[in-house]
C-alpha cells in the first residue's frame, strides 16, 4: 500500500455561536491556562481567539496547518495546542474531529 499525496485539502470550518461561546469559554479557563502556563516555564498566556483546523502535509502545508497560521509556529511569542478532545465533546464539535488554538505570551511583570 502506498501513500496518498493530497494536492489540495479544504481546512475551512464553521461553528455556530453556541458552539464557540462554549469552545472559547472552556479554552479560557483559568484552571486550563494555569495548567498550559506550567508547561511553558510559567509564562502567562492569553487565548488569541484563532483556531484552525490541522491539515494534512504537503509540500504547501509542511508545518500541518494552513498557510495564514504558519508564523505562529515559527513565532516564540506564541504556543499553539492541540484542543483536547474533551473539549470538542462538551463544545458539542464533531466535524472537523479536530482543532488547534494559538495563545500568546505575554511579557512577565
Amino acid at each position: 500500500m502506498g501513500l496518498k499525496i493530497i494536492e489540495s485539502y479544504d481546512s475551512s470550518f464553521t461553528l455556530s455561536p453556541e458552539t464557540k461561546e462554549i469552545l472559547f469559554k472552556l479554552l479560557t479557563n483559568e484552571a486550563f491556562i494555569q495548567q498550559l502556563t506550567q508547561q511553558v516555564d510559567n509564562t502567562k498566556l492569553e487565548f488569541t481567539e484563532l483556531i484552525f483546523q490541522p491539515v494534512p502535509y504537503s509540500s504547501e502545508t509542511p508545518k500541518g496547518m494552513p498557510q495564514e497560521f504558519e508564523a505562529y509556529y515559527q513565532s516564540v511569542d506564541h504556543l499553539i495546542i492541540n484542543v483536547p478532545p474533551n473539549f470538542m465533546f462538551q463544545a458539542k464539535i464533531f466535524k472537523p474531529s479536530r482543532l488547534c488554538a494559538i495563545y500568546r505570551k505575554l511579557a512577565s511583570e
